[in-house]
């Protein structure tokens, strides 16, 4: 029996699928559902709560956008809507698209970067973490092509991008890793953008490089306020050089 069977059906409202995502919450904070768990069939769910079936799917197609289910076509055990845990899915599009619609001001995204990113190098700090996979994506970025010369932007930029969400990732806090991923993968364009009209890239990329490398000095030092230093300097540096807010605003 369900904890959110008392839900009142709303057909008529116009929409009847948020009664449908109601019922999914409720569950899942019940603990009815869980991860890995398949979401009732659609004709008892549409049955039980007094809506139609199309209702159902819409709100199936939310919750996939989201990145709550994963859905499967088929008639075999791993058919049909899953439950998964993939909170960055959900939290990228919804800064993405508010990004894009001016709802949230590519300033604010950014001094909203230096919050999260200045915590969790505050977190590395203390010497709790392992920093593998950035220690990697360091190594990757200093590689030259074949003709010695650095390796190409849009490459670089993808390091780059991957090295901030491995730093995030290795503080084992997930809500922060998810924010991060959102915020950093709004703004993605715009950066690339901005990169590209920069005077002179090959210097920029050596920089940046370099700035990592203090980052990670730092917090293997355990210097928490060194740290917050140069990874807000670099975040707010970089976004001051390319204008990525006037290019938002054209």
């Amino acid at each position: 029996m369900s904890a959110v069977a008392e839900v009142t059906p709303a057909a008529d409202s116009g929409r009847a699928w948020e009664v449908v995502l109601r019922r999914i919450e409720g569950d899942l904070v019940a603990g009815i559902l869980k991860p890995g768990d398949h979401l009732p069939a659609e004709r008892a769910l549409a049955a039980e709560l007094g809506v139609g079936r199309s209702s159902v799917r819409e709100a199936i197609r939310v919750l996939e956008v989201l990145g709550l289910i994963s859905t499967r076509a088929g008639s075999g055990p791993q058919s049909g809507a899953v439950i998964i845990a993939r909170p960055t899915g959900g939290m990228s599009a919804l800064v993405r698209l508010q990004v894009a619609a001016q709802g949230f001001a590519v300033p604010d995204v950014v001094a909203t970067r230096v919050v999260l990113e200045s915590a969790v190098v505050t977190e590395l700090s203390a010497g709790r973490a392992a920093l593998t996979e950035a220690r990697e994506l360091l190594d990757a970025m200093e590689l030259e092509g074949a003709d010695g010369a650095p390796m190409g932007r849009n490459e670089f930029l993808t390091l780059d991008q991957a090295f901030h969400l491995a730093l995030a990732a290795a503080s084992g806090n997930a809500v922060i890793a998810a924010m991060m991923s959102g915020l950093r993968d709004s703004i993605e364009q715009y950066i690339r953008v901005g990169a590209s009209v920069l005077p002179d890239w090959a210097a920029t990329q050596q920089r940046l490089a370099r700035e990592h490398r203090a980052i990670v000095g730092a917090i293997d030092e355990g210097d928490a306020e060194g740290a917050r230093t140069r990874i807000r300097n670099h975040i707010e540096t970089y976004h001051a050089e390319t204008n990525v807010s006037s290019i938002h605003d054209h």
